[in-house]
């Protein structure tokens, strides 16, 4: 699967700070390989959509929308009912949140945690709002670009009064600290059934050189250390959920339940249904 560049591929001009690009499709995709080169507003108007990110992961459908940071993604796009696919996407650079924040003066913004990828529901402002971006992609490109900078403070000033400035600080955030990116990635993942190459690319590196940090890092192997991991949680949902193995396997990675129950067994000297009596 070959890695796509946005917005480069796309054919949009690369001088402007804010564009819009109204995407269909009627084809799927699963966990294709993303390299985002500005941030994003994704409006879906058609199917679902699940990316998986450095250090978050969401899933949404046509109710919802998706402010995305720039960096590396995983993104799956399944069709609707209709076999349809259609999302509005605003791309904008760095540089017009860094001149945002200063022209507002929101200097002090402050948040615990910083996400690079934020879901928010639609209402009936928003909903107005993307198809006003829809008759502003039929003008003229310099007329566009007038526009959509100033259609870019309108949706932001109204998600700062709708929901904070967390989203805000999250785009304007950017670490330095490749260790601590490198645990996030790994610590925020190890149930979600990713494959070493997909990891290696969330981290911006080479399968070799991810398994070669890895091991620096946790002085095991990336199969092993996923494997306990997922074990430790089946023993979880096994004791204090009280679920069956039937039910557990699958949520924790495995594809049969054989299997499962054999690596269960290697790790805790017992089957699962043992632990599940306790």
């Amino acid at each position: 699967m070959n890695t796509i560049i946005l917005p480069d591929e796309l054919g949009l001009e690369n001088s402007q700070l804010v564009e819009i690009f109204d995407y269909s499709t009627s084809q799927e995709i699963s966990k294709q390989q993303i390299i985002l080169n500005q941030n994003i507003f994704s409006f879906l108007l058609e199917g679902t959509k699940e990316v998986f990110f450095d250090n978050s992961a969401l899933s949404i459908n046509d109710s919802k929308f998706l402010v995305m940071k720039s960096g590396n993604c995983l993104m799956t796009e399944k069709l609707s009912g209709d076999s349809n696919y259609r999302s509005v996407v605003l791309f904008f650079k760095n540089e017009i949140v860094s001149k945002f924040i200063q022209k507002n003066e929101l200097h002090k913004i402050e948040s615990k945690v910083c996400k690079s990828v934020y879901a928010f529901e639609y209402d009936e402002f928003i909903k107005r709002f993307v198809y006003s971006l829809l008759d502003i992609s039929k003008l003229s490109r310099d007329l566009q670009k007038k526009m959509l900078e100033v259609k870019f403070e309108e949706i932001m000033f109204y998600l700062i009064e709708k929901y904070r400035t967390d989203f805000l600080y999250s785009l304007s955030t950017h670490s330095d600290n490749a260790t601590q990116k490198f645990t996030t990635i790994i610590e925020s993942s190890h149930l979600n059934k990713l494959t070493l190459k997909e990891l290696a690319f969330l981290c911006n590196m080479s399968v070799s050189t991810f398994k070669r940090e890895f091991e620096k890092h946790y002085s095991e192997s990336p199969i092993k250390w996923f494997q306990n991991k997922r074990l430790e949680f089946a023993q979880y949902l096994l004791q204090q959920e009280q679920k069956k193995p039937s039910e557990v396997y699958f949520e924790v990675g495995y594809e049969n339940l054989s299997s499962f129950t054999q690596a269960y067994k290697l790790k805790y000297g017992v089957t699962p249904k043992h632990h599940q009596r306790i």
